[in-house]
């Protein structure tokens, strides 16, 4: 247990994918925990830690929102001063956040090797904040564990050869260990719904929450479903609806059902019992292929291209193409596995770590 690694996370997506490798990686060595809060509201955070049996961070920096450049620059001064009260064996980064970059960037200018979870994922969109940081993370990290060959095609693109390990995607892990409890601890019918009677929605994309005219066409699509549409709220998305008093669009719609945000546990059962899943999010993207639920993207671009490869993904632009008829139209198609691993991505990532810190040691 000599080892350290200071492990770096503040994004809701971000606490599910710790989970599992914090199962393995603990049994390996001392695993320093931090959260710079880049989410920080209970539900959309703070309740995971509890549901997802995830220790409690050893930091909780407090960034909380604002614009990039302010959130990842606060970060990126805090992480500096955990790293260097801490000095770790190595930085272990999850995803495409503002905090996976700030975490990568701190590791990089003190020398601590980095482990990048999720590598090598690439929409093409630049535009997006999420494509920079996660192409800057892959160009300063140690090592590189992609989930996907496609996501190993990128990187080699890019000339990374010996430091990438393709090892699944840990999502599924966690979705694996997760979906029985989620069955047994919730009910369908405290929502008011049945099962394959409903779709789930989840809207909180800048592109899409703060274009007018873009948000406007995804509620009024929703309002034309005919079932209903379950919308946890994100509070980015509730502060634009209000902004741009779309407020009565809603109120007047049978279809669309605002609920408050929920638990990943939550999530998991919502998700599991659609009978259809509209959303801008990567990950719920993903749990959507999982749970073999039929899934449409409102994007124009996804680097899960697997999803949509596949036919289970729909990638619908809502100001160019009709997203109810799409959805209300869908035929079945056949459903390939393994597409993201076999489910023990934790574990090969942990192994690749060690061997790692073994052979820089020796």
């Amino acid at each position: 247990m000599g080892r350290k690694i200071v492990t770096i996370v503040g994004a809701r997506p971000q606490f599910v994918k710790v989970a599992p490798v914090s199962r393995v990686l603990r049994t390996h060595c001392r695993e320093v925990l931090v959260n710079t809060g880049q989410h920080y509201d209970y539900k959309m955070a703070g309740v995971f830690f509890e549901e997802l049996s995830i220790p409690k961070p050893d930091y909780d920096l407090g960034v909380g929102s604002g614009n990039h450049g302010k959130q990842t620059g606060e970060m990126l001064n805090k992480i500096e001063e955990v790293l260097l009260r801490e000095t770790p064996d190595a930085v272990l980064v999850y995803g495409d956040t503002n905090s996976t970059l700030a975490g990568a960037l701190a590791a990089s200018k003190l020398h601590i090797p980095i482990f990048h979870v999720e590598a090598g994922l690439r929409s093409f969109n630049k535009r997006m904040p999420e494509e920079i940081n996660r192409i800057a993370t892959d160009h300063v990290s140690d090592l590189l564990f992609p989930p996907t060959e496609t996501a190993v095609r990128n990187l080699q693109r890019e000339g990374f050869a010996d430091h990438v390990f393709m090892v699944g995607d840990v999502m599924l892990d966690a979705v694996l260990y997760n979906i029985e409890l989620a069955k047994r601890n919730h009910r369908l019918e405290t929502f008011g719904l049945a099962e394959r009677d409903y779709y789930l929605a989840t809207i909180h994309r800048a592109d899409n929450t703060d274009d007018r005219q873009r948000l406007k066409a995804i509620l009024e699509a929703l309002s034309r479903m005919s079932a209903p549409v379950v919308l946890p709220l994100h509070p980015r998305t509730q502060k634009m609806i209000a902004d741009y008093g779309f407020g009565d669009l809603i109120a007047s719609s049978p279809a669309i059902r605002i609920i408050e945000p929920v638990s990943y546990l939550e999530m998991l059962l919502l998700e599991s019992g659609a009978k259809g899943i509209i959303t801008d999010s990567g990950g719920v993207q993903k749990e959507a292929y999982f749970a073999r639920v039929p899934c449409y993207t409102l994007r124009d671009e996804t680097e899960w291209v697997e999803t949509v490869e596949s036919g289970w993904n729909t990638l619908v632009n809502p100001l160019n193409a009709n997203l109810a008829d799409a959805v209300q139209r869908r035929t079945d198609v056949p459903y390939i596995e393994n597409l993201y691993g076999d489910g023990n991505a934790a574990s090969k990532i942990v192994d690749c770590m060690m061997k790692f810190l073994a052979e820089r040691r020796g």
